[in-house]
Order: C-alpha cells, then sequence, then structure tokens
C-alpha cells in the first residue's frame, strides 16, 4: 500500500530554543520507516516570520523543497543563500546548517531525509522536550516533533 498522506492536515507539533526566542518552528513527520517507508523520511515544516530553525546537523543526507515563503540558507562555512518557492537544495551529511524566514509570510517546507530513522542534533536547547536532539519517532531513545 502506498500511503497518501494530507500534509495541509497534519497537526504540527511547535518546537522552540529554550534560550533563543528566534529558534521557533512547527513540524511534523509525514511519513517514516515503519508508518509509509522503509528507507527514507519526509518532514513538513513551517517558520513564521522572523523565526528559524536553529543550527543543526542531520545524521543523514536531507534534500529540502520550499513551497511557501522566503529565507535564508545559512551553511556552516558561511555561506548564505536566499530561498522561496520552487528552491530545492541538498544537505549532505554532516553539514551544520541554519534555515531563516526573511518575509513576511510563513516559511512552509517539505524535507526529504536518505534514512528511515535519523537524528539531528541541535546546538540550542530544544523544547519541548528539552534536549538537543530530535529524530524520527521510531529512533529509541529520541523524541520526535
Amino acid at each position: 500500500m502506498v500511503p497518501v498522506v494530507a500534509s495541509d492536515k497534519l497537526a504540527r507539533t511547535k518546537v522552540w530554543g529554550e534560550d533563543d526566542p528566534t529558534v521557533r518552528w512547527a513540524g511534523a513527520f509525514a511519513v517514516y520507516g515503519g508508518h509509509g517507508t522503509t528507507a527514507s523520511s519526509t518532514i513538513v515544516y513551517e517558520i513564521e516570520p522572523g523565526g528559524r530553525l536553529g543550527w543543526h546537523t542531520d545524521a543523514t543526507e536531507e534534500t529540502q523543497y520550499i513551497i511557501a515563503g522566503t529565507g535564508e540558507l545559512h551553511l556552516e562555512d558561511g555561506t548564505k543563500h536566499t530561498v522561496g518557492p520552487g528552491s530545492v537544495f541538498v544537505l549532505p551529511t554532516p553539514l551544520r546548517h541554519d534555515l531563516v524566514n526573511t518575509g513576511k509570510e510563513t516559511l512552509r517546507a517539505v524535507a526529504f531525509f536518505s534514512a528511515a530513522m535519523f537524528t539531528q542534533t541541535f546546538d540550542n536547547v530544544m523544547l519541548p522536550p528539552k534536549t538537543h536532539v530530535l529524530g524520527t519517532p521510531n529512533r529509541e531513545g529520541q523524541v520526535a516533533y
């Protein structure tokens, strides 16, 4: 069976940085290992104007597609890239990165990960659940968003 997910209907979990009010976004897993996939994961997420994901690294390669809004992708080497509707970019492992909403509307995106289970390690302590590490719901010992 091939899952078709109405991603606009998925309840988003709000996530924020404990010590940085600009780190704030909301996301939901559309599919992940054992729940619609065997070798990948897909997340939909949103960043309100003035917010950002927060600096982090992913334990697997990530491809992102920007659906709406405008932003700036920051990479660990100091480069910045403007992104907007239709932008696609690939973030190899373990490239440290951040995405900032620089526009006046909500930035909406989908992220595709090349693993059924993975973690993301953030510079900031993320709330909930007060940890630097977030991950897929099927990753034992890790908390999903």
